[in-house]
């Protein structure tokens, strides 16, 4: 065999021993590359998913601690059944201080909700227009809730300045408080 037959045997075998390698070691080894990149990045994914499941869960834990505190503080509002009688000698001593008289106080039926109960009394109170309408600024300033609801004012037919006032204000109080 001449020294050039030997050669291209030689460069042949060569390129059939790069040839087995590429398909036998780097071919596999590039899949076996990219199937754990492929994974790597569903992890990076789930991952991050992880994280802004996370970021929510901590946004909804400080949304429900805010919804707790508020709850809390309108309960502060909600006056015991005990209280209601404070309530009501409150309300009595701000429309005797505003000079008005008192013609009606009844108590209505009690409404129970979920929570709380709304306990309406009607009044019917006559004095002068600035009084009652002071009356109203300080009923607003108690710290308790309470709703205004049915107002009728009627102008008195024989002095200048003077109403009648046909409301009913509802307390609310606890429930669980009774």
């Amino acid at each position: 065999m001449s020294s050039g037959v030997k050669k291209i045997i030689f460069f042949l075998v060569l390129i059939g021993i790069l040839y087995i390698g590429y398909q036998y070691m780097i071919k596999p080894a590039n899949r076996h590359l990219a199937e754990a990149r492929q994974r790597t990045e569903e992890k990076i994914d789930k991952l991050e998913q992880f994280e802004r499941a996370s970021s929510a869960a901590q946004d909804l834990g400080q949304q429900l601690q805010t919804l707790e505190e508020s709850i809390a503080f309108f309960e502060s509002k909600l006056p015991s059944s005990v209280e209601i009688d404070k309530v009501l000698q409150d309300v009595t001593v701000i429309a005797q201080r505003q000079g008005l008289s008192s013609r009606t106080f009844q108590t209505l039926d009690r409404s129970n909700n979920s929570g709380y109960i709304e306990q309406p009394l009607k009044m019917e109170l006559e004095g002068d227009f600035h009084s009652f309408y002071s009356f109203l600024l300080q009923l607003e300033q108690l710290p308790r809730i309470m709703k205004i609801s049915q107002l009728d004012l009627q102008k008195s037919r024989h002095e200048e300045g003077q109403i009648s006032a046909d409301f009913i204000v509802s307390i609310f109080f606890q429930h669980g408080r009774i």
